[in-house]
């Protein structure tokens, strides 16, 4: 009980508590169902996308073409969508074809990082570059709205369960069945273990490019998800929608603990990372603060944040070193 209460998600978890008390007192509207309602939906494609750069976070890369992987996909299947069927088949081949799609990317970043041994920065960097150019290129930064959409397609996007949108539900069950992916499963496993220590996990016989390709090839799976998400969010395509998303992606998973340079983050730690981020921008528009200072204010907590959990984790690395020595 004692380590629980010392974690760092129950730190992140009490700034994000006393950020809603300041927020509440503030804004008396924004603890209203409705705003917490729409603050979980509007971030569910960051929440989607967050969880799966945990996962690549943790073993010590970083996949910058998240945002220009979901973009492609995103056009793909608006265009696509627009032959579609009026019917419920429409959106099932969506939840096949976009994944399918998201997985193809994401395959051929972990290829080049495990098979090439590209660094993970230069090889998504390189993607994301070709990626948005192909895109721009292919749909001349057009926008596609949402009257040549089946209405299926809108009836799915405005699906509610008790009030809680299907883009917040998708989300959710994502991030339940990644954490379960990570705890249970030998894969899991093997994804902590070269977090932890590299050199050790493929001394004990881990297969350290398997493991790469898996979890750029789940990014991208789940990059075809928020996709989905995207366009059942906006209802539109816009090819420019999500130029420079991957650092809102990548803050999000650093505020919820995640080492940036890997070996430590979890599935909690990242959601609750999303929450805090959505609580931030939430409660500033709430406060009618100008939309620079906005970014501001959310670049300095992040600074502050990434700072401070980088002082404690090397405080308590060293103190590790001198029990070492003394022993």
């Amino acid at each position: 009980m004692n380590s629980i209460l010392k974690s760092k998600e129950m730190s992140i978890a009490a700034i994000v508590i006393l950020l809603c008390v300041i927020l509440t007192i503030m804004s008396p509207a924004f603890l209203s169902p409705g705003n917490i309602l729409d603050i979980l939906k509007g971030n569910a494609v960051l929440g989607i996308l967050a969880v799966g750069m945990t996962l690549i976070i943790i073993t010590g890369g970083i996949d910058v073409s998240v945002a220009a992987v979901t973009s492609a996909v995103w056009v793909i299947i608006g265009k696509l969508l627009v032959l579609m069927p009026d019917s419920p088949v429409a959106i099932l081949l969506l939840f096949i074809i976009a994944p399918l799609i998201g997985v193809f990317f994401g395959a051929i970043n972990g290829f080049l990082v495990s098979r090439i041994q590209i660094p993970a920065i230069v090889v998504t960097l390189g993607t994301m570059s070709m990626i948005n150019g192909i895109v721009l290129y292919i749909t001349n930064g057009q926008y596609l709205n949402s009257s040549s959409f089946p209405s299926i397609f809108l009836k799915f996007a405005n699906f509610n369960v008790f009030g809680v949108s299907i883009l917040t539900i998708i989300f959710i069950l994502i991030a339940v069945f990644t954490w379960f992916v990570l705890k249970y499963t030998v894969i899991g496993r093997e994804v902590l273990a070269i977090g932890g220590n590299k050199e050790s996990a493929v001394r004990v016989g881990i297969n350290f490019d398997k493991v790469q390709i898996f979890v750029f090839s789940y990014m991208g799976f789940l990059a075809g998800i928020a996709a989905i998400a995207q366009l059942s969010y906006t209802k539109a395509v816009d090819p420019n929608g999500m130029l420079g998303f991957e650092l809102t992606v990548i803050a999000a998973v650093v505020l919820g603990g995640a080492n940036i340079m890997g070996g430590r983050g979890s599935v909690v730690g990242t959601f609750l990372g999303v929450l805090l981020l959505a609580i931030m921008e939430n409660g500033l528009i709430l406060a009618r603060i100008d939309t620079f200072w906005q970014q501001v204010v959310i670049g300095v907590v992040i600074l502050l944040a990434v700072s401070f959990d980088h002082i404690q984790y090397k405080r308590a690395k060293n103190k590790m070193a001198r029990i070492e020595v003394e022993a």
